[in-house]
This record gives C-alpha cells, sequence and structure tokens, in this order.
C-alpha cells in the first residue's frame, strides 16, 4: 500500500467516524466530549498537513511536466532549424556542413522524444494524482462538518448533563426536608406545639368549670331564706 492510498483510507475512515455511536458509549459526557473534540482536532490538523503535502508534490509534478512539454517544443524547433540549414548548405553543395546540422536535427529529434515520453508517462500519473487530492479534499471538508456537528452537540449535552445534575439537587433537597415524616424534626416541632396548644385548652376549661361551680354554689344559698320563710308560714298555718 502506498503512502497515497494510505492517507486517502485515513481521512475516509474519519471522516466517516460515527460520532453519534462515540457520544452514546460516553460514561463521562463533558470529559468524553472534550477529549473527542481535542483529538478530532488535532486528527485534522495531521490530515490537513499531509493532504498540503500531497498536492505539493503534485504541483511539483506538474511544473515539471510543463517544463518537459516546453523542452519537448524547443527541442523540436531546433531540429527544425538544423532540418533546414541542412538543406540550405546541401543545396549550396556543402555536402559536409549539410550532414553536420542533419546530426544536428537528429541529436534535437532524439531529445524531443526523450521528453514527450516523460510527458507521455507523467500525464496520467498526475491526472490520478489529482483526482486523489480531490478525494482528500472532500474528505477533509466532511472531517471540519463533523467537527463543527460535535462542537453543537457538545455545547448541547453538557447544558443537558448539568441541567439533570441541579434538578437532581433539588429533589433530593425538597426529599430531605418532607414535613410528612413522621421522623423528621419537623413532624416532632408540630407535635409539641399540638401538646402544648391541648395544655392550653385544658387549664382554660378546667378555669371555666371551677368559676361556674361557683356561680352555681352561690345560687343555691340565695333561696335559702325564702324556703326558710315558706316553712314558717306553712307552720303557722297549721
Amino acid at each position: 500500500m502506498t503512502q497515497k492510498q494510505t492517507l486517502l483510507g485515513r481521512v475516509a475512515q474519519l471522516a466517516k467516524a460515527n460520532i453519534n455511536s462515540m457520544l452514546d458509549r460516553a460514561e463521562d459526557p463533558e470529559k468524553m466530549l472534550d477529549q473527542l473534540v481535542r483529538d478530532y482536532t488535532s486528527s485534522i490538523a495531521e490530515a490537513e498537513e499531509a493532504v498540503a503535502q500531497t498536492i505539493a508534490g503534485v504541483r511539483l509534478a506538474e511544473a515539471d511536466l510543463g517544463e518537459d512539454r516546453a523542452a519537448a517544443t524547443e527541442w523540436g524547433r531546433k531540429a527544425g532549424a538544423a532540418s533546414s540549414k541542412a538543406d540550405q548548405l546541401r543545396g549550396a553543395g556543402d555536402t559536409a556542413g549539410a550532414d553536420k546540422f542533419d546530426g544536428l536535427a537528429r541529436v534535437a529529434l532524439q531529445r524531443q522524444i526523450q521528453f514527450e515520453g516523460e510527458v507521455t508517462e507523467a500525464e496520467p500519473r498526475i491526472q490520478a494524482q489529482n483526482a486523489t487530492v480531490e478525494q482528500l479534499k472532500g474528505g477533509l471538508t466532511q472531517m471540519r462538518t463533523k467537527l463543527e456537528d460535535l462542537k453543537g452537540r457538545r455545547d448541547q449535552l453538557v447544558a443537558r448533563a448539568r441541567s439533570a445534575e441541579a434538578q437532581e439537587r433539588v429533589q433530593g433537597a425538597i426529599r430531605s426536608i418532607d414535613v410528612m415524616d413522621p421522623t423528621s424534626e419537623l413532624s416532632r416541632f408540630e407535635d409539641k406545639i399540638k401538646h402544648q396548644e391541648a395544655m392550653v385548652a385544658g387549664r382554660a376549661e378546667a378555669q371555666s368549670t371551677s368559676i361556674e361551680d361557683q356561680f352555681a354554689e352561690l345560687e343555691d344559698h340565695s333561696h335559702d331564706a325564702e324556703i326558710e320563710a315558706r316553712l314558717q308560714q306553712l307552720k303557722g298555718g297549721a
């Protein structure tokens, strides 16, 4: 497996990472999310650097390809110029000079063919490399999108976790002061107050009964004189 293939596979794996599944397995969501954001950010940075190196290599190869094409064109021009010169010399009767420039034309043509061969060999390779670069760019875009999604979900989940924790604390506090609990301090205090209230009512009732009895006794003695007077009348009449 080549380095480019390994890089492409790594970027693709990161881009396809199931963040939802990773979050579902988290025991401590806040810590796990923070660590996941750091790891994913670091992975993206590493992937970006590797992709940049790959792109740089492709651009250098493209520059070399351009130079090879220019060289092939230049050597073709030189071959044509040498051949024309040879024809002129041969027409002037300078066979030796003509042969010399024909030799130069052959050398130029050989160099032209060499550069054309390099161009022919490099073109499909560079085309494939450019396709790989586009795939890597697409993978990086997906990774960045997932990172933003991860950050957004992190904020939401942390807020929900803190809200749930606060609700749990409130409910615990309410349970700890349940006034309906007969063993609680409030219930015992209420029983004490009820007892005091009953004692006050009892004393008031007792005091009220004593006064009524006294008044009843006074009322009974107030008839004693009349009773005696009527008794004497009865006796006198007899």
